[in-house]
């Protein structure tokens, strides 16, 4: 081939190329345009002060679009879609108990985002921050706000599957010590000390003690719901198929997704709650998949989300198995209750 021919050739291959990276910055920009701009329709959202504080409040992450889209904001507990209070503080996940609330954050970079978790003080002010090695996912924070364990996916990026790995850490609010890995903890498993190389944790939940919490343990493909302790680093097993467990306000019950078998494999799950006392499952009246770690609205009501028009809706349901799924929120997720 002629070298004019190749040149010419060259030109042509770089002039599609120019024009196809062109045409993504210009759709990248479109839509971070429209990220900034409030959608007809859509919940109300003006910036103001919000704190942990406020009670008969709900705080939760706004994913309406628009310019306070991913912030922290509040409305009434009691009328969940009234108008939005935006903090100007953005979290993938959130959750708050006591006044001290965990935030867990992109960190934009010019190659790729890393990742942190962010406690937060009654104002939402930033009292420290933690790595996080992964996306984050799971949050929580202790009744007393002393200790506050957040998840990240660092293999994979869905619990539907079974070719993921997790990271649970949790930090102690008051003296910012970190537990870097639930996986340092001792298991046992039916009464015996228990290893495994494939060990994942995920979802914890605490109690009101400053000790004991809960979470899953996942390990040659079945989930377990454990007990842990703080004090002595140890966990047990306590009841099989148990996902991002909730711990009631009365420590009674948890409230968890758990596998059914004949469902999709990219949705598998449906809500059960658990006596802690009697093991007995009571199946909730919550007909689709629900990928997300319930919130007890008070020790009668769950409250989580469910894929939405603007990412995701808040949804309420009784805990006894009654009843039906109500809509209290759209464009909303990762919420948390300010008695």
């Amino acid at each position: 081939m002629p070298l004019r021919s190749r040149i010419l050739i060259l030109l042509s291959a770089l002039a599609v190329l120019t024009a196809v990276a062109l045409a993504a910055v210009l759709h990248a920009s479109a839509r971070a345009e429209r990220r900034d701009q409030a959608q007809a329709g859509g919940p109300k959202v003006t910036a103001g002060t919000v704190t942990l504080t406020t009670p008969g409040r709900m705080v939760f992450r706004n994913m309406a679009w628009g310019p306070h889209r991913d912030e922290l904001t509040t409305v009434p507990a009691s009328d969940p879609s009234a108008p939005r209070t935006a903090s100007g503080v953005k979290c993938l996940r959130f959750y708050a108990a006591a006044g001290t609330g965990v935030c867990l954050q992109a960190v934009h970079g010019p190659v790729s985002d890393t990742y942190r978790a962010v406690i937060l003080d009654a104002r939402l002010h930033a009292t420290a921050h933690y790595d996080v090695p992964g996306i984050p996912s799971r949050a929580r924070v202790s009744p007393t706000g002393h200790y506050a364990a957040w998840t990240a996916f660092v293999g994979g990026d869905s619990y539907a599957g079974t070719n993921f790995s997790t990271r649970t850490a949790i930090a102690d609010t008051r003296t910012g010590t970190l537990i870097p890995s639930l996986e340092a903890f001792r298991v046992l498993k039916d009464g015996h000390v228990y290893h495994a190389a494939d060990v994942n944790f995920w979802g914890v939940t605490f109690a009101s003690d400053d000790r004991t919490f809960y979470a899953t343990l996942a390990t040659k493909g079945t989930t377990y719901l454990v007990r842990g302790d703080l004090s002595t680093h140890t966990v047990t097993t306590l009841h099989t198929n148990v996902e991002c467990p909730s711990l009631s306000p009365d420590g009674t019950r948890i409230a968890y997704k758990k596998r059914v078998k004949g469902l999709p494999k990219d949705a598998p799950w449906h809500l059960y709650v658990l006596n802690l006392k009697t093991m007995r499952e009571t199946p909730l009246a919550e007909p689709r998949s629900v990928d997300d770690q319930a919130v007890w609205r008070d020790d009668h009501t769950l409250v989580y989300a469910l894929p939405g028009d603007y990412g995701a809706d808040l949804y309420r349901l009784p805990a006894d198995g009654t009843g039906a799924p109500h809509r209290i929120a759209t464009a909303a997720v990762s919420p948390a209750y300010v008695p």
